[in-house]
């Protein structure tokens, strides 16, 4: 399950069982029943890690809205006990806004899915790094080689 953490809600996306596919969920209000909703939501759909994306500036720097990310984000992964990950979230809202504009999505309806979209761009740069972090780490059978890998 991915989250993109922001002041008012954050929006939640979460992947299919073969970790290919990032889908938003929708936004969680973030209040004082939000740790109740994102437990409802693990369940609900067997998550097993939690990744959050971390805002840095264009230069990779963290500020003070990341490490305002990591006090939310750190208790919450503990309090739901999964592992937690962070994402470089640069221009992910953008890369959601314009998805939407391009699915034709009026602007009352980009403003209520931005959040999850975004979460979902989070995870799916998350997912395909992994996908090619483990065809990397995979041996290369060499001919006449017997092992399996």
């Amino acid at each position: 399950m991915a989250l993109d953490v922001g002041g008012r809600r954050t929006g939640v996306a979460v992947s299919d069982e073969t970790w290919l596919i990032a889908t938003p969920v929708g936004a969680v209000p973030r209040d004082r029943h939000d740790r109740a909703a994102f437990r409802r939501l693990a369940d609900e759909w067997s998550v097993g890690r939690l990744v959050v994306g971390l805002p840095t500036g264009m230069s990779g720097r963290e500020g003070p809205q990341a490490a305002e990310v990591r006090a939310y984000a750190d208790p919450l992964a503990a309090a739901l006990a999964l592992p937690l990950d962070y994402w470089d979230e640069r221009l992910t809202t953008t890369i959601a806004e314009k998805s939407l504009i391009a699915a034709g999505a009026r602007r009352a309806e980009r403003r209520e899915r931005i959040d999850a979209v975004a979460a979902a761009v989070i995870l799916q740069g998350y997912l395909d790094a992994a996908r090619a972090r483990r065809r990397r780490e995979r041996p290369r059978l060499v001919e006449g080689d017997d092992a399996i890998g």
